[in-house]
């Protein structure tokens, strides 16, 4: 299925879920709040679609609800660290929260598959895995030991290799390299010879600039631009192996949500979908602007990994997934339902649309 076949029925979908649970709820009204909740983030403040779409989510929240519901979102910092929105929402110091689930590896290797998984599914198949196959119910399952409850919030797409101060013709090329990159992506580096780290978003230009790391991944065009990577790296490399798809995630106090009237569940599970939905459309859109612009306007030199690298880097993402698995029952439990889906999906995607002439 094409990303934009997919996206158009994935807003047609949500736009009908989000009117039918609007179907005579009274309009929106100046109401006295019958329950307000604190989110936080990992994500910059206004930092578009990531943080913006969380602080959209919540004022879909909040109109659905007709004012009796009200979300107040803090960014990154503002209220607790980046990397510490997990642990507060789980422990219940705030109610709900954002990031992207691989973060939380240190918490649960399983967690990572929810995010992006290299060489695993694109936009259009990790949304239906969660959807229309057993991923969300695992999701859940993986973060119930952490009285959390997930929710897809959104999709930045395929994403790009990274910007590096070094070419990367040949593997040995990464050897050395101190790269900031998350997730199984971070760990199939590692292999390679990277030093890897977890950096906040709102630290990567200083660390690049400065000579802490010499190599960055972030979202794409169109975030790495705003961020100003083009500024502090000469190469800008393609494709997004790592990131094929990467999912964005809202997650809640179990014992909160679940003391949330039917009501307010519902509006939370449409306000997710419409955001996923909206967020998705949104970066792919505006990637190819701001991709043109770094090559147009600032002279981006954007390069593809050679081919042999791509075959290492899958070979080593194998042997990264292999040990994970081995070692860890659930993340095993995840990976063989992912992959069974992959393969069913890729089967079906090579029947009726690879094999489909374009223009």
């Amino acid at each position: 299925m094409q990303r934009r076949d997919f996206l158009k029925k994935a807003g047609l979908g949500a736009a009908a879920a989000a009117a039918a649970t609007l179907v005579g709820a009274p309009k929106a009204r100046a109401a006295k709040a019958e329950i307000t909740w604190k989110m936080v983030t990992t994500w910059p403040p206004k930092l578009p679609y990531l943080q913006t779409g969380v602080e959209r989510f919540a004022k879909r929240v909040e109109e659905m609800s007709g004012g009796r519901f009200k979300i107040r979102v803090y960014a990154a910092g503002e209220l607790v660290p980046a990397m510490g929105a997990f642990e507060a929402v789980g422990n219940g110091t705030v109610e709900a929260g954002s990031g992207a689930a691989y973060y939380w590896a240190g918490k649960s290797q399983a967690a990572q598959w929810f995010a992006a998984v290299p060489f695993g599914l694109n936009p259009a198949g990790i949304s239906s895995w969660l959807w229309g196959g057993n991923g969300l119910k695992l999701w859940e399952e993986v973060y119930a030991p952490f009285n959390l409850v997930p929710r897809p919030l959104g999709n930045t797409g395929v994403q790009m290799a990274g910007w590096f101060n070094r070419k990367i013709e040949k593997i040995e090329d990464f050897q050395g390299l101190k790269m900031r990159i998350p997730g199984l992506g971070g760990k199939v580096l590692a292999k390679a010879g990277v030093t890897v780290t977890l950096t906040p978003g709102g630290e990567i230009f200083t660390n690049l600039e400065r000579g802490v790391i010499d190599a960055t991944e972030w979202v794409g065009p169109l975030h790495d631009k705003l961020l100003g990577l083009h500024k502090v790296a000469k190469y800008y490399y393609y494709p997004g192996w790592h990131e094929p798809g990467t999912v964005l995630e809202a997650f809640f106090n179990k014992k909160a949500y679940e003391a949330l009237p039917a009501e307010f569940k519902a509006i939370i599970d449409v306000a997710c979908t419409e955001t996923y939905t909206w967020m998705i459309s949104g970066t792919d859109a505006e990637n190819g602007a701001a991709l043109l612009e770094l090559i147009e306007k600032h002279k981006v030199q954007v390069l593809p990994l050679p081919g042999p690298v791509m075959d290492k880097l899958k070979v080593y993402s194998k042997e990264v997934l292999d040990e994970i698995t081995a070692a860890d029952p659930i993340a095993k439990k995840v990976h063989d339902d992912f992959s069974k889906f992959q393969k069913q999906i890729g089967t079906w995607a090579t029947v009726a649309d690879k094999a489909c002439p374009r223009r």
